[in-house]
């Protein structure tokens, strides 16, 4: 293995918007990382995943295919 051409890979701390924070690793120059959305506050992990029929799109394809 060659030496000095891998990034430096240290610890840091992940700040959401919606106040959670989790430590992981990365190769960032930085102490925290922000993001705006994590597997708290997502509607699909959180359970609260609306799904929508717009246009009624599902009566529209069992009309096209005669199902």
């Amino acid at each position: 293995m060659k030496d000095n051409i891998h990034p430096n890979y240290k610890t840091v701390t992940v700040q959401c918007a919606c106040g959670a924070s989790f430590v992981t690793g990365s190769t960032k120059n930085v102490d925290v990382i922000k993001v705006d959305i994590c597997s708290k506050c997502h509607p699909f992990f959180t359970g609260k995943q609306k799904l929508v029929d717009t246009g009624g799109r599902v009566d529209k394809f069992k009309k096209r295919y005669g199902i």
